[in-house]
């Protein structure tokens, strides 16, 4: 059985051990989590899990074979630099969820020869639908690798790829749920001013856009055709289709995903 560590309790930790826990990967008393004193949310959220709770990064290493860095950018060196005197790579893997954090800017911050592996998974790990990537280390092992592919598929989807991709990747998947909700807020707004009642909405909204997104993975149809064979000839969705463009809507969203991965490459310049 797996003993994992998590520095950082937060909703991405949180998501990410449920999913584990849930898929039957680990135990809940085989999972160290680290946090402020003051984040009660976190220390409950872990708690309820079965889980340790510390207030000392030391611990989590001490604890767990696997270590997962889920904290903002800012505080990476400050935990690997605690850390470093017990981190060994022949017992710990290490895996960061940290934005714009480079694999290399990883390994130089740990002893030479540390396995290291980028990832960048999602929130909706929480209901095992998360959309997860990783990056291998320069040390890091077939056998890291596979066992990252099969932690993160226990939560969603996984595949490997090019470190040049993660900071785009990161402004759409990393990012992607947030701009999904308020497109998902903005149907039910939109139905709930035409007399909907508001929980019918969010229901059907919710669905809608899981259906969809369903329908483009599962038939491989480019989103343009099945777009088209939802839209008859002047038809109430041509109608509300022209009225999105006219409000700029494709062009917004390209614009958060140029600003989004623009700030993911700030983040790594500046650490």
């Amino acid at each position: 059985m797996l003993k994992i560590g998590f520095f950082g309790a937060g909703k991405m930790a949180q998501a990410l051990a449920k999913g584990f826990l849930t898929a039957g990967l680990v135990k809940g008393e085989n999972i160290t989590a680290s946090c402020a004193p003051q984040d009660k949310q976190c220390v409950e959220a872990f708690e309820e899990f079965g889980s340790k709770v510390t207030f000392d990064n030391q611990s989590v290493a001490d604890n767990a074979d696997v270590l997962l860095l889920a904290v903002k950018p800012s505080v990476v060196k400050t935990v690997l630099d605690q850390i470093r005197p017990s981190f060994t790579s022949s017992r710990h893997l290490l895996l960061s969820v940290a934005m714009g954090v480079t694999v290399n800017q990883l390994e130089n911050l740990l002893p030479d020869g540390s396995r290291v592996m980028r990832v960048m998974p999602n929130t909706p790990a929480l209901v095992q639908c998360g959309a997860s990537v990783y990056v291998p280390g320069n040390w890091a092992t077939d056998e890291d690798e596979k066992l990252t592919a099969r932690l993160l598929s226990s939560v969603g989807t996984a595949e490997r790829v090019q470190e040049y991709l993660m900071d785009p990747i990161t402004a759409l998947s990393g990012s992607g749920p947030a701009y999904v909700y308020v497109i998902i807020e903005a149907l039910a707004d939109g139905a709930v001013r035409m007399g909907m009642p508001r929980d019918m909405a969010y229901r059907l909204a919710s669905q809608t856009v899981l259906g969809a997104g369903t329908m483009v993975r599962e038939t491989k149809e480019h989103p343009g055709k099945l777009k088209d064979d939802v839209t008859s000839p002047a038809g109430s969705t041509a109608a509300g289709l022209c009225a999105l463009e006219h409000g700029g809507l494709r062009y917004t969203i390209i614009d958060a995903l140029e600003k989004a991965t623009n700030k993911c490459k700030e983040t790594s310049k500046a650490l």
